[in-house]
């Protein structure tokens, strides 16, 4: 049947998110409620007529309510197909009313978790009789309507209203799909809750659940669909933060803006980092964001342009006002303050996005990413290495400005895509090599970079002469090494572990450059 008049309806939430206004209007129609618990005495309160679903079944709630639902006359009700003599002939002969409305949302899981509760207390806010409920009625949609969020009640009322009381079967299919959906999120989170309880990084069968956050113009080009979902982790950044101003973010966007943010976190004194195509082109820390923002653009300026610029410190009027001075795509910060917040809305189409805190860059966590049949999936890279860990290899031990150098510079390469290679200078990046098929290039790339910035600026030497280098992985033979001596680095910070070590550490001391090894490698794919 295409249309199905709603006579009675059942409605357990949790969410209570206008719950009342929708069962009054429900009651308007003359539909029966069912209700049980919390949800039943909230409708009596507002004088909603309502009858417990223990008086419908003949069957008390028992077992602090973990019982309730669970019943042939509720279940029979849901999945009783209305046209078929034999499911109305069991329903005759049991006593089992049509259900025609289902208003179920679960128990809040996911909040439970992200409070900090206790492994009993997260038990106990598994949801049992609203999940089987829920797929009940999203099963029998030919007959039964269902509705698993707030937002789904204005498009039930309207059809009702258009149709004397009735919903259409395309609404029944659509809010079917949702309903699953629904609870394959839910019960993904479950799962995904209950592997890390047992400390099963890996488990066998592997859930994922997300949520539309927004459909998105296009994905990476024109001709790709995309969107955006949100897994309801807290993690401070794009999926979580305030779009103050600005146009829509795009797929490129989101993606460039997750990767600045996250690199400029690894810092804990102001820092800005400036991003293009997922790749940093500058870097730098300064005593405020002005400086460090201005320190940063210098190391590749004309790359910046059309970037997106990420703060781990409140945006200020200063920083602000040097920001909008060459086309931005998206400003990230913590936060910012009201004389920055107007400089930037003169800019209307530059988005600009609070998050309210930073990641953190050594938490756990988790990447996923699609390959053709299946995924992959790894833990997130939070490695971090600091001065005790690092191996002197060279006869000369760097000095104290080299070694602060290179732990920065060591940060920033772990957020280049590989072969990446990073000069810094006093704090800041003075040339990046990203993304190249052998690191000789990468090197000579980023050397190249800091010329084209020295011949622009007419300075009588590249940045990069008294530098440091980083590279995210071993260099495995000399000649990427000896490209960044030319190019004027002093010193090396890598992860070490060639074959070819003993060539590489000679050709550094044959050129009185200071190496330290990571142990610790950054590929970034």
């Amino acid at each position: 049947m295409t249309f199905i008049p709603i006579k009675r309806a059942l409605i357990s939430v949790s969410d209570k998110t206008g719950l009342i206004e929708f069962a009054t209007a429900l009651a308007r129609y003359g539909i029966e409620i069912l209700s049980t618990g919390g949800t039943a005495k909230a409708l009596r309160d507002a004088r909603v007529p309502v009858r417990d679903v223990s008086e419908f079944t003949g069957f008390p709630e028992m077992m602090d309510g973990r019982v309730k639902t669970l019943h042939p006359r509720i279940h029979g009700g849901l999945l009783a197909l209305r046209e078929d003599a034999e499911h109305v002939g069991a329903m005759r002969q049991h006593g089992i009313g049509a259900i025609d409305l289902l208003v179920v949302n679960l128990y809040p899981f996911a909040a439970t978790v992200a409070a900090g509760a206790g492994f009993v207390e997260c038990i106990e806010n598994i949801d049992i009789g609203g999940p089987a409920m829920i797929r009940s009625a999203a099963k029998n949609h030919a007959y039964v309507t269902i509705a698993t969020d707030a937002e789904d009640y204005a498009a039930i009322l309207a059809e009702m209203s258009s149709h004397q009381g009735a919903t259409s079967l395309d609404l029944r299919k659509r809010q079917a799909a949702k309903a699953f959906a629904h609870t394959a999120t839910y019960d993904s989170a479950i799962s995904g809750w209950f592997a890390g309880q047992i400390g099963d990084e890996f488990p066998a069968r592997m859930a994922i659940g997300a949520t539309l956050q927004q459909t998105l113009r296009y994905g990476e080009n024109p001709h790709q669909s995309a969107a955006f979902y949100v897994s309801g982790e807290k993690r401070p950044g794009v999926a979580t933060a305030m779009q103050i101003q600005g146009k829509e973010l795009s797929y490129n966007n989101l993606n460039d803006t997750d990767a600045a943010f996250e690199l400029v976190a690894e810092f804990d004194v102001p820092a800005v980092a400036i991003i293009k195509h997922a790749n940093p082109c500058g870097v730098a820390m300064g005593a405020d964001l002005h400086g460090a923002y201005l320190r940063a653009l210098a190391c590749d300026p004309v790359s910046a342009f059309g970037g997106i610029i990420a703060c781990n410190r409140p945006l200020d009027a200063a920083a602000a006002e040097e920001m909008v001075k060459i086309f931005t795509e998206v400003i990230i910060a913590p936060d910012a303050d009201p004389a920055a917040r107007e400089i930037i809305a003169a800019k209307k189409n530059l988005r600009l996005l609070l998050t309210g805190g930073l990641p953190d860059p050594n938490a756990p966590g988790r990447m996923i990413k699609s390959v053709s049949g299946g995924y992959l999936l790894q833990g997130r890279d939070n490695g971090a290495v600091a001065a005790a860990d690092l191996q002197v290899v060279s006869k000369r031990a760097p000095g104290a400005q080299e070694l602060a150098d290179m732990l920065f510079a060591f940060k920033v390469c772990k957020h280049v895509k590989s072969n990446a290679i990073v000069y810094v200078k006093d704090g800041a990046t003075v040339g990046i090599g990203a993304g190249q098929m052998n690191r000789l290039d990468s090197a000579r790339i980023a050397a190249r970079k800091a010329e084209d910035v020295a011949a622009a600026e007419g300075l009588s030497a590249p940045r990069t002469r008294g530098c440091v280098v980083a590279s995210d992985a071993f260099f495995p033979f000399a000649d990427g090494l000896l490209a960044a001596a030319e190019a004027g680095a002093t010193a090396v910070i890598q992860p070490g572990g060639s074959i070819r070590d003993a060539e590489v550490i000679a050709a550094a001391d044959t050129a009185g450059l200071a190496m330290v090894f990571t142990a610790m490698r950054h590929f970034r794919h």
